[in-house]
């Protein structure tokens, strides 16, 4: 219907409508026809009818979407009706010298009875009587709060939405059994399944953005236990920026299920060391490197090196951030490789970094196993160039990104992380730079993590492999390795390995399982299949022993490891002479350095 069409029709209702109101009015007062003689009635109907046309024009009663009234549409009509009525009564007083309240007040409660009437009767009619263009998804909600709800009648409005809420659930007791815009609260979360089963819910939409991640591991061990798929409401931040609308869902991730909160920034602490300063981060194209060059840039520095070897992977994060940042910050990409010393001292020289965050080596602990030399020549003789520059060059802060697998090593890789330790902590003794170490476990999403392979392998229907049963490890998120990353840099006094608290170990086949459901499968439709552990594993890795953690973190969630007495010629020896050893030989080799000390013992930051 076009817009003059729709206009036309309601004014014409309109008109039927107040002057039925103003005639009902008279017929109802019989003991006062009398005195409301003809020429009162037609002063009163004339005027009644150009002032609620007036009004309505003013308040825009006909430019309104009426299969979405609501209480505020209801009291647009009463103000409009009121004006109108009024308008009424003070003609009567000039042209008639007299006032008519009984009438005029039956008028207005007609009035706006049978306007109002009219105009939410179509949202009625459309609400339970027009069916939706689109098939609509029922959908039952996780959260009866402020989200949950906002959410529903956003949805409840929308009436093309791909989904309609047709349940809450809600962990508070208070709320069972009560309606929130027309939809039942159900119980708690222990009836998840159930109410999917008895309401055939085919989408499960979690409301809830307070949730912890224990929390939110528990309610979606439930609703996975169901037939109806899962996702998340966006947080309402984002809702109220702009930057997404109310039912615009996400997937639930692996790192929603991780069971463990995210570490907390020291602001102030990392301004300081960052803001205005030029940083330096190797390895800037890696995933972990390039997530710290985006956590830097929050805090405005002057200039970031993002250094790197290929090509690729350093445009792209130096496009990224330079469209995000313009001209706030300087972005320089540097093409070099970290064994090249002459060259890794040029941009030392050249640029003269403030802080250098060391991301760059090789992380894949089966490949290492084959190529030794490889790991040596860029874990241990890479890391040592850059640190020698650092020192050279007067870097305030130098932090090396270490592994949980440079404890107690069983692997190439590891033994050379921790050998990389080593080497700074000797750097350390007798420079003006800070050499610190963080050391965390695996990190989900990054190149080396095992989280793209089994998304690979579920995409084709599987069988997922996983080495061992009982195989476990620590997991963080990229963005929160980063922070630590971040606030290690800002605590350093130098010599320190910074270790992050990281919860309980999580076994690989569970974290399989939870993929298989997260992608919408049921376990039993993909195999995990078990084939068995690769060279240099480990079957449980480990960030400092029980009995060698401090009681007293020096940051909440966050604890030092402080180094022995090395025989530090063994490393320089290493270094001399790996490429005479064959790749068996060498792999002894560092492995026994690495192993040669008592383990890191945890001390306090004072």
């Amino acid at each position: 219907m076009t817009y003059q069409k729709r206009l036309t029709l309601l004014m014409l209702l309109d008109s039927v409508i107040v002057l039925g109101a103003i005639y009902l009015s008279v017929l109802m007062l019989v003991p006062a026809i009398r005195i409301f003689h003809s020429e009162t009635l037609l002063v009163s109907s004339v005027t009644l009818l150009l002032s609620h046309h007036i009004f309505s024009f003013m308040y825009g009663l006909y430019n309104k979407a009426w299969e979405y009234a609501s209480t505020g549409e209801l009291v647009t009509i009463a103000k409009a009706v009121s004006l109108s009525v009024i308008s009424t009564a003070f003609m009567q007083q000039i042209l008639v010298q007299d006032v008519y309240f009984r009438a005029l007040v039956l008028t207005w409660m007609l009035h706006v009875l049978l306007i109002g009437g009219s105009r939410f009767s179509w949202r009625i009619y459309r609400d339970r009587y027009i069916k939706p263009k689109t098939t609509q998804q029922r959908a039952l909600i996780i959260g009866a709060g402020a989200a949950g709800t906002m959410l529903a009648r956003q949805l409840m409005k929308n009436r093309e939405a791909s989904i309609m809420p047709v349940a809450f659930i809600d962990n508070d007791p208070q709320k069972h059994k009560l309606y929130i815009h027309d939809i039942p609260v159900v119980g708690c979360t222990k009836l998840i399944k159930k109410t999917v089963e008895v309401l055939k819910i085919s989408k499960i939409v979690i409301a809830i953005p307070s949730l912890s991640k224990e929390e939110m591991k528990r309610i979606y061990e439930e609703c996975a236990g169901t037939n109806a798929k899962t996702v998340i409401m966006p947080m309402a931040e984002d809702v109220l920026l702009g930057k997404v609308s109310v039912n615009q869902f996400r997937d639930v991730q692996v790192e929603d299920l991780l069971g463990r909160e995210p570490i907390e920034l020291d602001i102030k602490r990392i301004s300081k060391k960052l803001t205005g300063k030029t940083i330096m981060v190797t390895g800037a194209g890696g995933s972990i490197g390039s997530e710290i060059c985006r956590q830097v840039c929050r805090f405005k520095p002057k200039k970031i090196l993002l250094l790197g070897h290929g090509e690729n992977s350093i445009y792209q994060i130096d496009i990224e951030l330079r469209n995000k940042y313009k001209d706030e910050i300087g972005f320089v990409p540097v093409i070099a490789d970290i064994q090249d010393r002459n060259r890794i001292f040029e941009v030392m020289e050249g640029h003269k970094p403030d802080v250098i965050y060391h991301a760059a080596a090789h992380k894949h602990v089966p490949l290492m196993e084959y190529n030794p030399k490889e790991a040596v020549k860029n874990n241990v003789i890479g890391t040592k160039n850059v640190a020698e520059a650092a020192d050279t060059y007067g870097v305030e802060t130098f932090v090396l990104i270490s592994s949980d697998k440079a404890v107690n090593p069983t692997n190439v890789m590891g033994s050379t992380k921790r050998i990389a330790e080593m080497i700074i902590q000797e750097l350390n003794r007798n420079s003006a730079t800070k050499f610190v170490a963080v050391r965390f476990g695996n990190v989900l999403g990054s190149r080396g993590s095992v989280i793209p392979l089994f998304k690979k392998q579920i995409q084709s229907g599987g069988p997922v492999t996983v080495t061992h049963p009982e195989m476990t490890r620590y997991f963080m998120t990229i963005p929160e390795a980063s922070r630590l990353v971040l606030q290690a840099g800002a605590l350093a006094n130098g010599g320190e390995i910074f270790v992050l608290d990281m919860g309980e170990p999580v076994k690989i086949v569970d974290l399989a399982r939870n993929l298989i459901t997260l992608s919408g499968y049921k376990e039993d439709e993909i195999e995990i299949r078990f084939s068995g552990i690769r060279p240099g594993e480990k079957m449980f890795e480990e960030l400092l022993g029980k009995n060698e953690v401090h009681e007293e973190a020096v940051y909440p969630k966050i604890f030092i490891g402080k180094g022995v007495q090395v025989n530090f010629s063994r490393v320089t020896s290493l270094i001399k002479e790996y490429e005479s050893y064959s790749d068996s030989a060498l792999a002894d080799y560092v492995l026994s350095i690495a192993n040669n000390k008592e383990p890191l013992l945890m001390t306090s930051v004072n």
